[in-house]
């Protein structure tokens, strides 16, 4: 029924151009048998194994440096910062290669094979003893890592920041362009980030358990086998693919652009007439907004017949610069919230590794890297339960349903709630070492103090709700915000932030151990405690950046008339 009305819609419109419609028409039929549901299995399962691979090996990498290489704990949290700010990083390259040049298919079987040598490589490091540093048994200061040996760790931890990296977000995207209607596409990313986190939780209990009670070659050949099977589940699926073609680097005509308008900086735009895309039959009118970025696209004598070149561009060019810009100074107020988490995450760990991690009376003693998992817990379960649940009947009760800013907006707000939580925490913790004792007693890792390491289900559950109302809302606002030609890149963004975010974090806790007394080693002989509450309060102060941006900021289908609460967030 679509197909006709698209083909009817095509004849209305080219009329006499019956031959180029029909070839357009053959062209969609071949292409209409590509892409869809039937894709689905193919793109989850290789994102479901990757995600278990990155989360096995990164997921527990503090924890793996404190014990295996001697690193000092503060240390380690700033080598882990680097590592998945890299890891982060990187999918903006592979965006750039899918968009520009390859096409997603090349460039995701490609990383997910560097991935696989990353891994296989990490799992040698576990298995012969030559590759780290001697044990540490009983003697202070305990033995450094060669430099030999620190350059095969590192060189493995580019090779698995490059793979994981080059493969997570392009996935994302080339299961989105599988679709063609929007209510697929939420219910994709829907499933999407349920798979993400759920394969999060099942690597962060499962496999860091294997690797610290079984062995890390074990856990790190789990690693390994996972990455196999995403790989050859992503191959398989190569024949049902929709595959779009690059159309060159749209970086280009964003340079394009500000060249051309400083260009003709001094020429002036009345009775000048503006230069619309060929194929572009809407011609639309070019905004107000940066209308300097408006004399890009002016057509003047000294352009000749050329419809694209550095001193001519197109209107549609020029508002895909123009969105941009609008969106930036939005993206920029995660950047600090992205920081936040990130410290969050590694202190969360360092305190699990000071505090009873018995499971009740029992002999069971949780991983400390696991208890991120009850993070990314409820992360899932919050997302099932907004958009299946809880947004739905909001919209039901109201009439209207929430906003990706509103849910960005919400997500800062339960931040800062989070953090004055584990600061709580933290506060109990110390007393309850005060009271035993257990202050000064140690030089290198803290002393376990005798308080349940559960106290910290609370705050890390909070930190998942936020994250829920953050990640999925960010991505949607960026996708449906996005000029088409950069989709790929729009979902990487999210990626981005947590890149800036991550070195970000390493800046500020290399800051915070110089300049106080905050950051031990020895948590005990420290105060995490004031830590917290000073990024709680960098959370508020950043919750009021987001507000005056948020307010500033118009949606790109304003300009159209249409209401933005209409387009689906996640299904």
């Amino acid at each position: 029924m679509e197909f006709n009305q698209l083909q009817k819609d095509v004849k209305e419109e080219n009329g006499s151009q019956h031959k180029a419609t029909e070839g357009r028409n053959n062209i969609f039929i071949k292409h209409s048998k590509r892409g869809g549901w039937t894709t689905f299995p193919f793109i989850l399962g290789s994102m479901l194994t990757l995600t278990l691979t990155a989360g096995g090996w990164i997921g527990n990498l503090i924890v793996y440096l404190i014990t295996k290489y001697n690193v000092k704990s503060i240390h380690a949290t700033q080598v882990f910062n680097v590592v998945v700010g890299c890891m982060s990083l990187f999918p903006i390259v592979g965006a750039v290669l899918s968009d520009s040049f390859y096409g997603s298919f090349v460039v995701i079987a490609l990383f997910s094979f560097v991935s696989l040598l990353g891994i296989t490589l990490m799992t040698l490091t576990a298995s012969f003893p030559s590759l780290r540093p001697p044990p540490c048994t009983n003697k202070f200061p305990c033995d450094s890592p060669s430099k030999l040996q620190y350059g095969v760790l590192y060189t493995i931890l580019g090779l698995a920041c490059i793979g994981i990296g080059g493969t997570r977000y392009t996935l994302a995207s080339m299961g989105a362009d599988q679709f063609e209607d929007s209510n697929s596409v939420g219910i994709y990313f829907n499933w999407y980030f349920f798979v993400f986190y759920a394969a999060n939780v099942i690597s962060t209990t499962l496999i860091i358990y294997v690797q610290d009670n079984v062995g890390w070659a074990v856990g790190f050949g789990i690693c390994v086998v996972c990455n196999t099977v995403g790989v050859i589940l992503f191959l398989s699926g190569k024949n049902f693919y929709r595959k779009i073609k690059p159309k060159g680097s749209p970086f280009t005509s964003i340079a394009r652009v500000i060249i051309a308008a400083v260009r003709k900086r001094k020429v002036s735009s009345t009775n000048q007439e503006y230069n619309y895309d060929i194929n572009d039959k809407s011609t639309i009118v070019p905004s107000d907004s940066f209308r300097f970025f408006n004399k890009g696209a002016l057509k003047i004598e000294s352009d000749g017949s050329k419809t694209k070149s550095w001193s001519l561009t197109t209107v549609q060019e020029v508002e895909d610069l123009k969105t941009l810009i609008k969106i930036m100074p939005l993206w920029s107020s995660s950047i600090m919230l992205s920081g936040l988490v990130g410290m969050f995450n590694n202190f969360i760990i360092l305190q699990a590794l000071s505090m009873d991690r018995h499971l009740g009376g029992s002999n069971f003693k949780i991983p400390a890297s696991s208890f991120l998992s009850l993070d990314t817990l409820a992360t899932s379960i919050t997302i099932c339960l907004l958009d299946r649940l809880i947004f739905p009947m909001w919209q039901k009760l109201t009439g209207w349903s929430i906003t990706p800013l509103q849910r960005i907006g919400l997500g800062h707000v339960l931040n800062v709630v989070g953090l004055v939580t584990a600061a709580v925490v933290e506060v109990r913790r110390l007393h309850t070492a005060r009271d035993h004792n257990l202050i000064g007693l140690s030089m290198g890792i803290a002393t376990i103090v005798p308080i349940s390491a559960l106290w910290l289900l609370v705050p890390l559950t909070i930190m998942g709700i936020s994250q829920a109302f953050l990640f999925p809302g960010q991505i949607s606002l960026y996708y449906q915000e996005f000029p088409t030609s950069l989709r790929s890149t729009s979902t990487a963004m999210i990626s981005l932030l947590v890149a800036v975010g991550f070195y970000l974090s390493t800046v500020l806790t290399g800051l915070i151990q110089k300049s106080t007394s905050w950051l031990k080693d020895d948590l005990n002989n420290g105060r995490l405690d004031i830590v917290y509450w000073l990024l709680a309060a960098i959370g508020v102060v950043n919750f009021g950046y987001f507000l005056v941006c948020a307010k500033m900021f118009r949606h790109k289908l304003d300009t159209q008339d249409q209401n933005v609460d209409d387009v689906p967030v996640l299904g």
